[in-house]
């Protein structure tokens, strides 16, 4: 784990990268490294997030800067950009149930190459996929997801780069984190090690590539 500052963090993410987000309608978002996205204009993003969460608020800031391209998301139906974006053909969007999304994430964290899930089956959903019947009952299988960046915001972070949450601003954020190439961080409060007890880290510190310095 290497400690670097909001600007060199996304320095490193290319135009045209893909990029899990966490959080939850923007509750335990990274805002600093989306904020400095939009400065440097890092456009043509593959963004993977739970939402397009609001205007002017966590991944909501990228859509009012025109810099996705496409978007994996359970919905966007509380950001009207995105959805003017999305009807526009201007962003390639895909739907997924939540539930679905979550453990395709978690599949990509732990090398699997997907999940059955019987949520779709008989619908819109189930077109194009593979479908494999167990014990007599159908289900879809969905592939695993994983991204270039994962970009995580934790409420606590120690020297090392071991992460614990607050709430349900935990959400997405631990298993993002192993589903991505490179893990970039940025924490509420920074602590010395031994602070975060052991058996509260959430996300250990061999995921956290970068940890965004505070101040």
């Amino acid at each position: 784990m290497k400690a670097v500052s909001v600007e060199e963090a996304v320095a490193m993410i290319p135009a045209g990268a893909s990029v899990m987000v966490g959080g939850f309608m923007g509750v335990g978002t990274p805002e600093r490294v989306l904020d400095e996205m939009v400065r440097q204009q890092k456009a043509g993003l593959t963004v993977i997030s739970n939402d397009a969460a609001f205007v002017g608020k966590g991944v909501g800031k990228l859509f009012d800067a025109t810099l996705v391209a496409k978007l994996t998301a359970t919905h966007i139906g509380l950001n009207p950009t995105a959805q003017r974006q999305m009807l526009a053909n201007q962003i390639n969007v895909d739907l997924v149930p939540q539930g679905t999304f979550v453990e395709r994430i978690r599949a990509g964290g732990c090398g699997l190459g997907g999940v059955l899930t019987p949520t779709g089956v008989g619908t819109l959903v189930a077109e194009g996929k593979r479908q494999i019947e167990v014990d007599g009952k159908p289900f879809l299988l969905e592939t695993a997801i994983r991204a270039q960046f994962a970009l995580v915001h934790a409420f606590l972070a120690d020297y090392l780069g071991n992460l614990t949450y607050a709430l349900t601003a935990r959400n997405f954020n631990p298993i993002m984190a192993m589903a991505a190439d490179t893990v970039i961080v940025t924490a509420e409060h920074i602590v010395p090690v031994g602070v975060i007890a052991p058996d509260h880290v959430m996300t250990p510190a061999p995921l956290v590539d970068y940890l965004i310095a505070n101040g």
